[in-house]
This record gives C-alpha cells, structure tokens and sequence, in this order.
C-alpha cells in the first residue's frame, strides 16, 4: 500500500443534517470540523444549504477563509435555503447528480451527525466502496455517541452474514477531529480511482 504525499488530502465531503438536532455538541462539532479544515486548506465540499448543522459547517470555513464548494439540486434550493455567501454553487438536476458530483469533487468523506439523507449518503459511498467505484476513505464523527445504534447494527449485519468482516473496515470511527483527518491525510490504496464508474450511476 503506497500512502500519498502529506497534505495530498485537497477537498473532502461532508455529510451532515440540516437541522441542528438537539445537542449544541453537534453544532460546535460542525464549527470546530469548518476551522479545521479552512486552516488545513482542506476544500469542503458540501450539500450546499445554509440550515443546520449544514449551514454551520460553511459558516465557519468561510469565517476562516477557507475553500467552500455546495452541490445541490434545483429541486431543493428553496426547501434547504441555498447558502448565499458559497461563491462556487453547483445547481445539478437530481439527487443521484448531486451524490456523484459530491463525490467525483472529494478525496475522502465525513459523515457528521444528521438524519435520513445523512445515513443514505453515508450508506451509499460505503456500498460504492464495497463495490470498488471508488476507493476513497470514509470517515464518521461519533459526536456524543449519536452514530452507536447504526454501528451496532452494521455488526449486527456482520454477525448475521450479510457484510464481510472487511466491509466493517472501510468506515474509520472516531469522535476526535484531529484523529479524524489524520486518518483522512494519511489514508492510501492500492487500485486506480474510477470517477467514470460514479458518473455512470447518475
């Protein structure tokens, strides 16, 4: 396994709710994850809304003169309240578009707390990486715990034998940002990226 140059990480996507949830520890974690990755030059790539824990993560890469790119579907630009201050929106036709782009744009991904739409994307570029479309890292911010009943039932999936034990190793977990993208930066593979095979699913 080749492990890329150090700060090969470029841009990473984040999958978070746009709502802000119950606990301010998911805000101030969606805060502390923006200034980090605004004074790593990391580019977040993001679902473009400027609500929830969403609308938080921006803000504070913006704040710290950082790089920000949204992706969101024409379809949803009035429901999620697009983000007025990202310069460099994407405005794509479905869901499945936004998801590719997302993707093809990132060099790893982060799922933070959020609700359906989290876990279904978070869900997806984990099947895509079972499935070798990609081979991009994967990453979950367990803040507070929120993400133990989903990891409980991926073993559960395991135990059962429907996952392999390696699928479980394609998801790092960590509630530390630090920890987090240390594992993003250093993270390597040993097959090609195949951008072509996540644009073919649109």
């Amino acid at each position: 396994m080749t492990l890329p140059a150090s700060g090969s990480l470029k841009s990473v996507c984040v999958f978070c709710g746009s709502r802000s949830g119950n606990d301010p520890a998911f805000t101030r974690a969606a805060i502390e994850l923006g200034r980090t990755l605004a004074e790593r030059k990391i580019r977040l790539v993001f679902g473009g809304g400027q609500i929830g824990i969403m609308g938080s993560l921006a803000d504070a890469v913006l704040a710290h003169h950082g790089e920000v790119t949204g992706v969101i579907p024409e379809a949803l630009t009035a429901r999620e309240i697009v983000h007025q201050n990202v310069a460099d929106m994407r405005v794509v036709d479905s869901m499945h578009t936004r998801k590719a782009l997302m993707a093809k744009l990132s060099d790893g991904f982060i799922a933070l707390p959020g609700g359906l739409g989290t876990f279904e994307e978070l869900c997806e570029v984990l099947t895509w990486r079972q499935l070798r479309i990609h081979h991009k890292p994967v990453a979950l911010l367990n803040v507070n715990g929120y993400y133990s009943p989903l990891l409980n039932m991926l073993r559960t999936a395991c135990e059962n034998g429907f996952m392999g034990p390696e699928n479980l190793g394609f998801l790092h977990v960590t509630d530390s940002i630090p920890a987090l993208l240390g594992y993003l930066e250093t993270y390597g593979h040993s097959e090609p990226e195949s951008d072509a095979k996540v644009q073919a699913l649109t």
